[in-house]
């Protein structure tokens, strides 16, 4: 037994063979197995059929324009779609010479790179083609550090790479794939990529530019051309190497673009930048209720920020561009006057109040500041947070020379601020309701309250039409009809005034005999104040609801001065009416809304009412044609000046139009307005201070025809400068069979312009306490 136990046993080669395939078919079908359960998704989720189809993709909603412009983006990442056919060949090539050289050749894996990858152990890169990282940007990103989750991953992305390669063409890859790279600086994608470093489309995308995008791909943060110009360089010239090696640029064509700087047009998307900032906030949050009353077929909400809505508007890009650069010039040029009228005010900017009242308002604002809130959400005593507005501190600030850099105390920050004059301007086409341009302020970045549909100001002499319209409907007046302008009392118990009500022109001045023509053109008060005591407030009251206006609106007879808060937004939509023979259209902004395929969501019908019948309204157009003839928008006609005419922003303006417009002004200047028509656009312009107190002294500039007036005059003249937007300057469209008096004889003007303008524009209201409201 013992010497059987001692013999060695002999296996021969068969024997090692067959354990060699064991072990080999063994792992084989591991190998299998592992790739077939990573499938199955239970090594994780593996997305479906329907998923491949319609990968998950956080697009921008993009906000465009009628005439075709992208106004801006509402979104988490930046990125909008692009089709493989708005890419241009040299960016294809730059990727596919770098990225995956192989690419129209392999199915979603390079066995050759894959391999050679493994025997480096991965030391000289990595082997993923295109589709891969396709693949590792839909459904995991960057993944585990952990090998063995890592090894997971990998199998997946190549089971996902195959799947792509089998749901998609190569073209459709390419663009799937530069839809999903960051290029950082807040661009996702390459359409936001292409127009956040070079301001431009992808197909507008030079050589250089395309190699500059395509080397960032490596590591978007270390070959970012705005910080790292000379790594992006270095990359850039890879790249190029690259293209030249696989046939897709000559050698010698590749020296000289390797010679030539990066040169950037850097524009980084920001809410605060672009057309139209004070609008896409606006639609923002009419976004917010939209959403919830428009759901997807699934019932869930859309996602603005998210799901690549796109918004068409009916913003016209020009004249949005027009009316800001209209506010621009004349704000920051009108702001220098007020500047300078307050010098020596201790008050500044505030005029004729008591340091209560300047204390109660300085106050106010602190509660309103971001700074206040910030520091009650950590809990600290009002007192505490009050002491922290006295120490100075570092803090960069608007002028209209640019952001400045300084050192000052948030309490002295928030008087500084309140220094600025404001503006606000909406333009209409009056036969349509379509909203062309709205501009809420001066600089959104710093001034985020919206005067266009937010803030609702006294609206003063703009008023009036509302009041004659009533009286030459309900009282059979026309325009050519005479009033005597003499003192005049509404007695207590009249009309619910509570005591007695002697209104006045603010020139202290009566006229005698006057058209209404002539009265409405120089806003006589007298005239206004007669007429809503022959109609009756309630009358007055109920047209204007029918125009449109929201505001609550007291029935007393001071309203025919203006005495009355209106929306810039109200104003247009009801002065529109009288544009378009009397029939009232609200005002609406979106034409249609698209989501990410295309398919239309969203398509509104325009409300609209008969307010007037065409006769009334045409002689209401008749009265506000007198006001820029002859009375206090005459300046828009002439070129001779006068009082202030260093503010006038493009003054002359010498229209030789048809216009319809009005002034106003309310108390104490603290208002100024100016709403413009002809036959195809409607503008209302107001300006004037956050805070009624801060004002210029005197009518010279506070008045609408000085403060506003400009605006839409400077703004004009752009627009007819421009044959593509096709301004009407035809007259306003006669009714058939209109029989009505409205073109009156007057005595001649004064050939001195200057006298005759502050006449005309001095003769606007300004007493409002003296109303008896």
């Amino acid at each position: 037994m013992a010497q059987k136990n001692n013999q060695a046993v002999v296996k021969d080669s068969s024997y090692y063979k067959r354990k060699f395939w064991r072990f080999f078919f063994y792992g084989l079908g591991g190998i299998f197995l592992f790739f077939l359960f990573a499938s199955w998704g239970l090594f994780g989720a593996m997305p479906s059929f329907e998923e491949l189809e319609n990968p998950e993709s956080n697009l921008a909603t993009e906000i465009i324009s009628s005439d075709g412009e992208v106004l801006g983006k509402f979104y988490n990442e930046n990125r909008t779609a692009i089709k493989y056919k708005d890419l241009p060949k040299s960016l294809v090539d730059a990727l596919v010479s770098t990225e995956d050289e192989r690419f129209y050749e392999h199915s979603g894996i390079d066995a050759k790179r894959t391999v050679g990858a493994a025997l480096k152990l991965g030391s000289n890169g990595g082997a993923s083609t295109i589709t891969q990282q396709l693949a590792k940007l839909l459904f995991h990103g960057e993944g585990s550090k952990f090998l063995p989750f890592r090894i997971i991953q990998k199998a997946k992305e190549w089971i996902i790479a195959i799947r792509l390669e089998r749901q998609y063409t190569k073209n459709e890859i390419i663009a799937l794939y530069f839809n999903q790279v960051d290029f950082v600086n807040g661009a996702v994608g390459i359409r936001s990529a292409a127009k956040v470093y070079f301001n431009k489309e992808p197909r507008d995308l030079t050589i250089n530019e395309s190699a500059t995008l395509v080397g960032m791909l490596t590591n978007p943060s270390r070959y970012n051309p705005k910080r790292f110009p000379e790594r992006a360089i270095e990359r850039r010239n890879i790249v190029l190497g690259q293209m030249v090696r696989n046939h897709k640029l000559e050698e010698s064509a590749k020296k000289m673009l390797q010679s030539k700087p990066i040169v950037l047009d850097f524009h980084p998307e920001s809410h605060y930048d672009g057309l139209a900032t004070y609008f896409r906030e606006y639609l923002r949050d009419y976004m917010k209720e939209w959403v919830k009353e428009h759901k997807r077929p699934d019932g869930e909400e859309y996602d603005v920020y998210g799901d690549g809505l796109k918004i068409y508007t009916t913003i016209d890009s020009k004249i949005q561009e027009y009316a800001e650069e209209a506010v621009t010039e004349h704000m920051k040029n009108l702001q220098q006057e007020f500047m300078n009228q307050q010098k020596g005010n201790k008050n500044a900017p505030f005029v004729n109040i008591t340091p209560q009242e300047t204390d109660k308002i300085i106050k106010q604002a602190m509660k309103n500041s971001d700074r206040w809130r910030i520091l009650k959400d950590k809990e600290m005593s009002d007192d505490d947070i009050v002491a922290t507005f006295s120490k100075k501190t570092k803090m960069t600030v608007f002028t209209w020379k640019g952001e400045r850099d300084t050192v000052m105390t948030p309490l002295d920050s928030i008087r500084y601020y309140k220094h600025f004059l404001q503006a606000g301007v909406m333009s209409m086409e009056p036969q349509t309701g379509q909203i062309k341009a709205w501009v809420g302020g001066i600089n959104y970045k710093y001034f985020q309250y919206d005067h266009v549909g937010q803030g609702a100001r006294q609206v003063g002499s703009t008023f009036k039409p509302f009041v004659y319209a009533t009286a030459i409907e309900q009282l059979g007046k026309t325009p050519c009809d005479t009033m005597l302008d003499e003192p005049f009392m509404i007695r207590k118990g009249r009309h619910h005034v509570t005591e007695d009500w002697e209104p006045r022109n603010s020139d202290q001045k009566y006229r005698g005999m006057v058209t209404l023509k002539y009265a409405l053109a120089n806003s006589i008060n007298i005239i206004s104040a007669k007429l809503i005591d022959q109609t009756g407030p309630e009358a007055v009251v109920d047209l204007t609801k029918k125009l449109g206006v929201k505001s609550d609106i007291p029935v007393q007879p001071a309203i025919s001065l203006g005495a009355v808060d209106i929306t810039v937004e109200d104003m247009v939509a009801a002065y529109s009416t009288f544009a378009n023979q009397g029939v009232y259209i609200k005002p609406y902004f979106i034409s249609r809304i698209e989501d990410k395929n295309g398919a239309v969501l969203y398509e509104p019908v325009a409300e609209s009412h008969d307010v007037l019948n065409k006769d009334v309204a045409f002689a209401v157009i008749k009265l506000l044609e007198g006001v820029t003839e002859s009375g206090s928008g005459v300046r828009l006609r002439t070129e001779t000046g006068g009082s202030g005419d260093n503010r006038w922003t493009g003054y002359p303006y010498m229209f030789k139009n048809p216009i319809a417009g009005k002034t106003g002004t309310t108390q104490n200047q603290s208002d100024g307005w100016f709403i413009g028509m002809v036959p195809n656009l409607v503008t209302g312009v107001w300006v004037g201070c956050e805070d009624r107190s801060a004002r210029f002294k005197s009518l010279v500039y506070g008045q609408g025809a000085t403060a506003a007036l400009p605006i839409w005059g400077y703004m004009m003249e752009k627009c007819y400068a421009d044959p593509d937007l096709q301004i009407s300057k035809d007259e306003f469209e006669r009714p058939d069979g209109f029989d009505m008096k409205v073109d009156c004889w007057s005595a001649p003007r004064s050939s001195s312009g200057s006298h005759k303008e502050a006449d005309s524009t001095g003769t606007e209201e300004q007493n409002i306490d003296e109303f008896g409201l």
